[in-house]
């Protein structure tokens, strides 16, 4: 595909295939993504790929932990605290400093985004059920056999995030290229006990976002691309 072509069909995927993803693939995504640039080229990201029993293991985990956060709701502050403790279900660091809040143009547009994603799903806005139903599918990471989680060095502060970026957005189009589909999801960077449980990520290093990597099913999910917008309203103006 050309660049143009990939960027274009690079789009989330909410429903994979089943089929496994070789090693030598992965690697190979990986060994591309690699070529992204860092700041001064200090590449301040560690990753963990996960597949097979211990990415059903981390997802059964995560959706534990899902389904808890969901019953404290109906609980007082006592339960709320008792239930938080049992099940560590504290956000991970990092989470709690850049999952900021949506207000103004950006929570409109948030909002539209998932109006035509439930629509397409035949999702009521006051179904609630069937949207937990929906989004507790980001635990088991929509079908996907396997998931990447990227973690940073926050002592390289503003600068990690960008390189952090800048690296899964390659992540993702060498994907494309080579007929996969990936899903980012903030989701996945809630709680990251789960990946510790399994992997031994150097100390230091904080999660900061994670992905699910697999073929694309034919679901029409699939097919969802929400609007983007123009360069009209990308482009600032000079000054006269």
């Amino acid at each position: 595909m050309t660049f143009e072509e990939t960027n274009k069909n690079r789009r989330s995927i909410r429903d994979f295939k089943n089929t496994q993803v070789s090693n030598d693939i992965i690697n190979q995504i990986l060994k591309e993504a690699l070529e992204a640039p860092s700041s001064s080229n200090t590449q301040p990201f560690k990753v963990v790929v996960a597949t097979g029993d211990t990415l059903t293991n981390i997802g059964n985990e995560l959706t534990k932990k899902y389904k808890a956060s969901l019953s404290l709701r109906k609980k007082n502050i006592f339960e709320k605290l008792i239930i938080a403790r049992k099940f560590k279900l504290k956000p991970n660091k990092i989470y709690q400093t850049i999952q900021g809040k949506y207000f103004g143009i950006y929570q409109d547009r948030r909002i539209k985004t998932a109006i035509g994603l439930y629509k397409i799903l035949g999702i009521k806005k006051e179904d609630h059920k069937k949207r937990n139903e929906e989004m507790i599918k980001n635990f088991n990471f929509f079908g996907a056999p396997a998931a990447i989680w990227i973690f940073a060095n926050p002592k390289m502060k503003y600068t990690a995030l960008v390189d952090t970026g800048i690296f899964m957005q390659n992540i993702m189009l060498s994907a494309t290229s080579k007929g996969l589909g990936t899903c980012p999801q903030g989701a996945l960077n809630i709680w990251r006990e789960p990946v510790d449980n399994y992997f031994d990520v150097p100390k230091g290093y904080e999660l900061v976002c994670g992905l699910s990597l697999g073929y694309p099913s034919d679901a029409v999910v699939n097919s969802y691309r929400p609007e983007k917008i123009g360069l009209e309203e990308l482009l600032v103006s000079e000054r006269k």
